[in-house]
């Protein structure tokens, strides 16, 4: 068992890209699911899927890479845990950060769902920091 099941997930698809494999396979959760949602929807990864497998469900994240075969490289150059169990980051609309001046995503947990900073900013809201993709 893990006490930070968010960081593995972080760190199964860093691990994963590094060592230039097609798909990752994590735990389900509804907070991993919804952070899967957002990378698809930004384009960081082609696709994901929630598997029916017993006796607990996977997520598979199918990774994307550009380039050609020699010479490809993974879209997600840098992924980082904010929040952690032990220091939680909240932060007011105001102060949700900008990463690579709009050039990545922060992911943040708001009590409207998970959706990206400048979506929450939009919505005028704040929330806890997730983790910052790039």
């Amino acid at each position: 068992m893990y006490s930070d099941p968010i960081a593995d997930m972080l760190t199964r698809v860093r691990n994963a890209l590094m060592a230039g494999h097609a798909t990752v396979a994590i735990p389900y959760s509804r907070i991993k699911a919804d952070i899967a949602r957002i990378l698809v929807e930004e384009g960081y990864v082609e696709s994901f899927e929630v598997g029916e497998e017993k006796p607990a469900p996977m997520i598979h994240i199918r990774l994307k890479y550009h380039g050609d075969r020699r010479h490809r490289r993974p879209v997600i150059t840098g992924i980082q845990r904010v929040s952690k169990p032990g220091r939680r980051v909240y932060k007011k609309r105001s102060e949700l950060p900008w990463v690579l001046s709009g050039m990545g995503i922060a992911i943040v947990s708001t009590s409207q769902g998970v959706m990206t900073a400048q979506q929450a900013r939009r919505k005028g809201i704040g929330g806890e920091v997730l983790c910052q993709v790039w």
